[in-house]
């Protein structure tokens, strides 16, 4: 079975077709192809958005064929053409001399057959090249059996690819997990004999690939187990490995490794989401104090520490702040057990110390429940009757942060009379404090009048 023409935009076929006017081959290849191999065979995928062109055609005349490009990466034969709705990557034929750092090719040739430019590729899923314009598909490593056999298997010799560049190991397990398949045995004892080529990638290309795995994995489970089995999280996140076989308590059927898992999995399919889920109890062995019975552990504070030990972690791998941010957020709200008791101040103050990651935060402790294995029904239902507090509140609740105040920072400068300083900050988050206790309060003339007395138990930190 070939793939379906008619599932490649338009816009995508001029391309081919302006490049075959000018008597030049080309062909799509890489991913795009993969994924509509296994449309046609029936295995699940989903149809691509990304296409990217293979051409025996140098990149300074491929700039010239076209009137909108990008030279991307000239220097090794890539050029973005831009065409109607899609940017298209269209790459010439290339050979790559050794690489001598394990992550970029000492020199690159290119090359005026597209069976040598297979031969660089990584894995056999992606080493296959298709004309959707007279349907010839060419696939020289048996690409097509393996996705029909859904095997997942290097090119040519694993360890060579793996050594040609230190992040294939990490993309063949994400590939495997995202797109169901086995690890093929000798391309997976590639793996842990790569590790000192992976050591050298930068963790950019790592975080990425992990948030790959962890979003698109079917499911996000399998490919931690995998990074687990190869070594490969040892690298990545070692502090995880401390919850391998980690015993939990009453509460879980499952150890604190096992239950991360399940939770990642029942997390919905958002980054940020899936790595709170990952890190939410991964300071549970470094925490873990006696229960009360033989074998049980209990766990005061974990969700402190996790939230210190997610941004070690995170910033190592080179996530944005604001992203690290909202991670240790989560795993710091996580464990919280919600009271009908709770006093609605109390909801308020909650409110306003979450802010706006409260969805977030529900989803994340749906998810830790559900991965408990017991006292579930339970745990949910309390979790449904917070939900439902923190929503009715929310509804009437009208100063939550500081920008919700009646007044503002010119209204302080004014009133009491001083320059610009901390001082300023201060008192407005003293005002919402009151605020959040007693919402009367926030009205113009009653947040002046509290003022100066407020004004006058701060510090502006002036020692002098």
């Amino acid at each position: 079975m070939t793939p379906d023409p008619e599932l490649v935009p338009e816009d995508v076929r001029a391309v081919l077709r302006r490049l075959r006017e000018a008597k030049r081959k080309a062909y799509l290849a890489g991913g795009a192809v993969r994924d509509l191999v296994r449309i046609a065979h029936g295995l699940g995928a989903t149809q691509p958005d990304d296409f990217d062109v293979a051409t025996d055609a140098l990149p300074e005349e491929v700039a010239r064929l076209f009137p909108r490009v990008i030279p991307t990466g000239i220097a090794h034969g890539t050029v973005t053409v831009l065409s109607g709705k899609h940017s298209v990557e269209v790459t010439t034929f290339r050979g790559e001399g050794p690489y001598l750092d394990g992550r970029r090719p000492s020199s690159v040739t290119f090359l005026g057959d597209i069976h040598g430019d297979l031969a660089r590729r990584d894995f056999t899923v992606n080493a296959i090249a298709w004309d959707p314009m007279d349907g010839a598909l060419i696939d020289p490593f048996d690409g097509v059996g393996d996705l029909r056999r859904r095997l997942l298997r290097a090119v040519g010799e694993p360890l060579e690819r793996f050594s040609e560049d230190g992040l294939r190991p990490l993309r063949a397990v994400r590939l495997a997990c995202t797109l169901r398949l086995a690890l093929d045995r000798r391309t997976e004892q590639a793996i842990t004999a790569s590790l000192a080529t992976f050591a050298k990638v930068a963790q950019e290309r790592v975080r990425d690939e992990l948030l790959k795995l962890l979003v698109r994995g079917n499911p996000a489970s399998r490919g931690l187990r995998l990074l687990l089995r190869t070594g490969l999280l040892r690298r990545i996140a070692p502090e995880l490995l401390e919850s391998v076989h980690f015993p939990q308590n009453r509460w879980h059927a499952f150890d604190v490794w096992r239950h991360t898992l399940r939770c990642v999995d029942f997390a919905p399919a958002d980054g940020v989401l899936r790595l709170a889920a990952l890190l939410h109890d991964v300071a549970k062995p470094r925490c873990a104090g006696p229960g009360p019975t033989p074998g049980e552990h209990t766990f005061y504070n974990h969700e402190r520490v996790g939230a210190s030990l997610a941004e070690e972690m995170l910033g190592r791998l080179k996530l944005s702040r604001r992203e690290i941010e909202r991670v240790s957020l989560l795993v710091r709200e996580h464990n919280w057990h919600y009271q009908p008791e709770w006093t609605d101040a109390t909801v308020r103050r909650t409110l306003a110390r979450i802010g706006e990651e409260i969805p977030a935060l529900w989803s994340l402790r749906r998810a830790d429940l559900r991965a408990r294995g017991r006292a579930v029904a339970e745990g949910l239902a309390n979790q449904q009757a917070a939900e439902n507090r923190f929503a009715a509140e929310a509804a009437h609740a009208f100063a939550l942060k500081v920008k919700d105040l009646a007044i503002g920072g010119a209204d302080v400068l004014q009133s009491l009379g001083v320059r610009p300083s901390p001082l300023v900050g201060q008192a407005l988050a003293s005002l919402l404090e009151r605020v959040i206790e007693a919402p009367e309060l926030n009205t113009r003339e009653v947040l002046l009048r509290l003022l100066p007395d407020i004004a006058a138990g701060l510090s502006t930190r002036n020692p002098q």
